[in-house]
């Protein structure tokens, strides 16, 4: 267990119950999600950039 970090993030409670319902009969969680996702971040370029142009997660006072 040595490559592992732990950490604690914050999520928008309605993207993650709609990740929930989505996932409820598939094998998918939120650790694998959350992998896969930053290794897309760092070896995917197109991927990156739809990341950084996504603006449609905002609450007010936070930067989701």
């Amino acid at each position: 267990m040595k490559d592992i970090k732990l950490t604690s993030v914050k999520v928008l409670e309605s993207l993650y119950k709609r990740f929930k319902i989505h996932t409820v009969n598939s094998n998918m969680t939120l650790q694998k999600i959350t992998n896969r996702a930053i290794n897309l971040y760092l070896n995917d370029n197109e991927f990156r950039d739809t990341l950084d142009n996504t603006d449609e997660l905002f609450i007010s006072g936070s930067n989701f």
